[in-house]
């Protein structure tokens, strides 16, 4: 094994490597080997397809057939994943503990991203075209956002 003696990598890198390889691809599906000769490092294919099939259980990718094996595309891009993984770390949480758990990730908020953040919370649902938007095309608050009509 090629990286059997390779110093190791802190959690999640490599998935990471895996997923910048995909999007990199411009929306083409790459097979464990297209990502291997992507990646240019000193991985074993079988890594390679480890991961990836870490990742489609996980929902990050989708795959195809392709011969014997699969190509994979992402499903979302890098925003997109950092956003459904806070979610999921959200939902994670106790109803109850929701209210603490946002409250002390805003208070871990470095100034500049805490304003961002507020200053999107206080846009309107149509001033984005990112805000999770409901099948009427409104956003989760309704359509003017949960502020007073």
């Amino acid at each position: 094994m090629a990286d059997a003696n390779a110093a190791r990598r802190p959690s999640g890198e490599l998935e990471a490597s895996v997923l910048a390889a995909l999007w990199a691809a411009g929306g083409r599906a790459l097979t464990p080997a297209d990502v291997q000769r992507e990646l240019g490092m000193d991985l074993a294919r079988t890594t390679i397809t480890t991961i990836l099939a870490r990742l489609h259980e996980k929902g990050s990718v989708s795959r195809t057939r392709a011969g014997r094996g699969y190509a994979y595309l992402p499903v979302q891009d890098s925003p997109g994943l950092a956003a459904r993984r806070m979610r999921t770390e959200l939902d994670k949480s106790a109803r109850d503990d929701r209210g603490t758990v946002l409250a002390r990730f805003v208070s871990g908020l470095e100034p500049d991203d805490e304003a961002l953040l507020r200053a999107l919370l206080a846009q309107t649902p149509g001033d984005t075209g990112d805000r999770a938007a409901g099948p009427d095309g409104a956003g989760r608050h309704g359509a003017n956002g949960g502020r007073g009509a």
